[in-house]
């Protein structure tokens, strides 16, 4: 009875947990803190997870990528358009409440790409086997 017990409040346990579809954690508009002097570089992600990155010098836009989370096929992609003559996707390999890691193994800069949750602040690394850039964001109103 005792092993019945356990068995279903194990069960019980493990289909509360909620699983995690969505990086809620990005929407909003976030402000880079870790930028070069004369640069400003911000990310504004919408409810439909579709969004914009920017880079402004001296109040002219000198980089600019759109970014869309999509679902192929029941694989989620991060996608960045604007940068390249085509769409570049990035597959999802992990995604919590707080973070996600893609990659796109076959694209030569960046192969890897992260963003993560902490202490209010948005983080996110590029990456490739032998270079990485780190962001750190605020949160803006």
């Amino acid at each position: 009875m005792k092993q019945l017990f356990f068995i279903f409040f194990l069960l019980i346990i493990v289909s509360c947990k909620q699983e995690v579809t969505n990086p809620d954690f990005l929407i909003g508009k976030w402000k880079r803190v870790n930028n070069e002097n004369s640069k400003e570089t911000f990310e504004i992600w919408n409810q439909n997870f579709s969004g914009i990155g920017y880079s402004l010098q001296e109040k002219d836009t000198v980089f600019k990528e759109n970014l869309a989370i999509i679902e192929i096929q029941g694989n989620k992609y991060l996608q960045v358009t604007g940068v390249n003559q085509r769409p570049t996707l990035f597959e999802f390999t992990e995604l919590t409440k707080n973070s996600f890691t893609c990659k796109n193994p076959s694209n030569e800069f960046p192969k890897l790409i992260s963003y993560w949750l902490e202490n209010n602040q948005l983080k996110a690394k590029v990456a490739n086997d032998d270079f990485a850039i780190d962001f750190v964001f605020d949160r803006i109103k």
